[in-house]
């Protein structure tokens, strides 16, 4: 099957079906059924074109264990303003946006991402303001709240948002952040606030059930 990247929306339709996350089933989202077929016909396509994989169009653990925390917690987000940051499918967005928050971004830089986050925000009933741009350094001027997810895969990247996050946190920004332990998370400076079995594939990861915690930077 080719990829048809002029018609992103259609691309976004096809290839995904609207399902619950499996720990946030209050939120369904356009997730790929199967992980393999999706990931082996883009990855060529879009690397010709400049684009990451589709990490879109997958509930990651860290994402789900942070939605799910946000929902059973609304106080955190309540009346506040929050931006999603590395958004992918915009499940934790959602996630805020359904617990009270007065305004809610979600940033990513896949232009696929940003056709998936809109699709799933229409699909559960929610606003959400789509952020396009890389936003990795700005001071966040606006809003009371970072949320990110599956952020820490691979340097330099994640050595680059790290230092970002405790630049934040030191201003009296909160940031908190679902991983399920990936090789790249912070050794330190972290406040463990909650810890999931987050549901998964082994197209995905190397488990049936993932280990996943919610976490806050701290000075």
């Amino acid at each position: 099957m080719s990829l048809d990247i002029a018609d992103r929306d259609r691309f976004v339709r096809a290839n995904t079906a609207l399902l619950p996350a499996p720990l946030v089933p209050e939120i369904e989202l356009h997730l790929a059924t199967e992980a393999l077929p999706l990931w082996q016909m883009t990855e060529e396509a879009m690397a010709e074109a400049g684009l990451p994989p589709p990490y879109w169009a997958f509930a990651w653990a860290g994402g789900q264990a942070l939605a799910r925390y946000v929902l059973d917690n609304p106080e955190i987000v309540a009346g506040r303003r929050v931006i999603d940051f590395a958004a992918g499918s915009g499940l934790v967005a959602i996630a805020a946006a359904m617990a009270g928050a007065s305004m809610i971004a979600a940033n990513d830089i896949d232009p696929f991402s940003h056709v998936a986050m809109r699709l799933n925000a229409r699909a559960n009933g929610v606003a959400i303001d789509v952020l396009e741009t890389d936003i990795v350094g700005e001071p966040l001027a606006g809003f009371d709240l970072v949320l990110a997810a599956d952020i820490c895969y691979e340097q330099p990247t994640s050595g680059r948002v790290e230092t970002w996050f405790r630049q934040l946190s030191a201003g009296g920004m909160p940031v908190l952040m679902g991983d399920p332990g990936r090789s790249f998370r912070p050794k330190s400076g972290l406040e463990k606030l909650a810890h999931y079995a987050v549901p998964t594939t082994r197209e995905l990861e190397d488990n049936d059930v993932r280990s996943t915690d919610v976490w806050r930077f701290v000075q």
